[in-house]
């Protein structure tokens, strides 16, 4: 994995933003527990306003698009800060990927999958599990209320929020072993490549010749007059012996006329 955890993390901040601190903690968690399983993901929505709950709506039925959602404005529990979508990064953190067979990890299980039981194992509840309309990107975590009781301001109790936070701080010391391991070998990459890095732009050095070899100068200067090369300067040793050679087979003109 070429991705550190702050940089995993960094890529789903703006939408943790308006989610209850309960679920914001559980969204963290899930991050960092599916990083420590060889897995980075990102959160792709959060919270959504009602406007942005209807617009959605209207994909698929008034506005190009396939359908995405049966629910309107206030009938999401998008709409109250209580659900997530989240979508596998591939490991340079460049793309996310929605394949649900993918095992990027290569333990012989679908990364999906161990998203999904690491976020059931914080207390959410997955959109695959629904009988209709199957939503495979989506958590949530309502706490026994609907979206009714969302809109007449309903909240969870203190109970139900510790019960989460509990889930939350189960594994923490063990999680964080996990990624400190991951970010030492992310680094130990680093420098591996780096190192690579380096010795190939040494040998590149090396093979240059900071000027042409005396044996070959007049060869070059043949060869440039013919039209073969239009600089001469910065070969490496084989170059300059190669067209030597060519030189020496008549190849190129001699003199300039």
């Amino acid at each position: 994995m070429a991705l550190t955890i702050e940089q995993v993390r960094a890529k789903s901040a703006a939408k943790l933003v308006g989610l209850i601190p309960c679920v914001k903690a559980a969204a963290e968690a899930l991050i960092d527990r599916s990083y420590a399983l060889g897995i980075p993901i990102v959160v792709t929505q959060g919270l959504r306003t009602f406007a942005e709950q209807n617009a959605l709506y209207e994909q698929g039925r008034t506005k190009p698009g396939s359908i995405v959602t049966n629910a309107r404005g206030g009938y999401s529990n998008h709409n109250f800060g209580v659900a997530i979508d989240f979508a596998l990064l591939t490991n340079d953190g460049r793309a996310v990927s929605w394949d649900t067979k993918l095992d990027g990890n290569r333990n012989g299980k679908a990364d999906w999958n161990e998203v999904v039981a690491a976020a059931k194992a914080l207390g959410f509840t997955w959109g695959g599990d629904w009988k209709t309309f199957l939503d495979l990107p989506h958590f949530e975590m309502t706490f026994g209320l609907t979206t009714a009781q969302y809109r007449a301001g309903k909240c969870p109790t203190q109970a139900q929020i510790n019960a989460i936070l509990k889930l939350i701080e189960g594994d923490d010391a063990m999680i964080a072993e996990q990624i400190s391991a991951l970010q030492k070998t992310v680094e130990e990459q680093a420098a591996v490549v780096q190192a690579q890095a380096k010795r190939i732009e040494s040998l590149e050095g090396k093979a240059k010749l900071g000027a042409i070899p005396v044996w070959a100068t007049q060869a070059c200067v043949n060869a440039k007059l013919a039209g073969f090369i239009d600089m001469t300067a910065d070969g490496s040793y084989d170059f300059y012996r190669f067209v030597t050679l060519l030189d020496r087979a008549g190849m190129f003109v001699k003199e300039a006329k």
